[in-house]
């Protein structure tokens, strides 16, 4: 695993979930059928909300690196939230899948020439994205610290 970041510092790790992310909100308004832009729907707009979460933790990690802190409790419940939001980035991979799958259900005249190109990028960048996130977990546990829940007391007004 030390090799593993080495060869993707931190700051590459942060670089490019930053850019993935942005890359998959746009892409999030994306109609994979109808190879247009929808952005009147509300189920677009759980991912980019979503994804909120993701970017503060990434700020969080490197105003704690750039400032040499400990970990907090906020931080820990906010790498929480990202385990649960990791969960839905699973899914939009599974329901991506899916509707990859129904390539054959219509006609090929009906699925415009983009379907196959964009379904395969935007589960590529979901799955770039939780292997990306998955070792900002580890640079954050080598670079910032890791969790003491006994001395939770001791830095509890790091944000203060």
């Amino acid at each position: 695993m030390n090799t593993l970041l080495r060869i993707l510092p931190w700051g590459m790790i942060k670089l490019l979930s930053i850019v993935t992310l942005i890359t998959l909100i746009v892409l999030n308004f994306y109609g994979l059928y109808t190879n247009k832009f929808y952005f009147f729907k509300f189920d677009n707009y759980i991912f980019p909300i979503l994804s909120i979460a993701h970017f503060v933790y990434l700020y969080v990690i490197w105003f704690k690196v750039r400032e040499n802190e400990y970990p907090d409790p906020q931080m820990r419940n906010l790498e929480y939230l990202l385990y649960v939001i990791l969960f839905i980035y699973v899914f939009q991979i599974f329901d991506t899948l899916y509707i990859l799958s129904s390539y054959t259900d219509y006609d090929a005249s009906i699925i415009p020439k983009t379907f196959i190109p964009m379904g395969s990028l935007i589960v590529t960048l979901y799955s770039l994205l939780i292997f990306m996130t998955l070792v900002s977990f580890k640079h954050r546990k080598v670079l910032v610290g890791e969790y003491k829940f006994m001395d939770v007391n001791d830095n509890i007004d790091s944000w203060q």
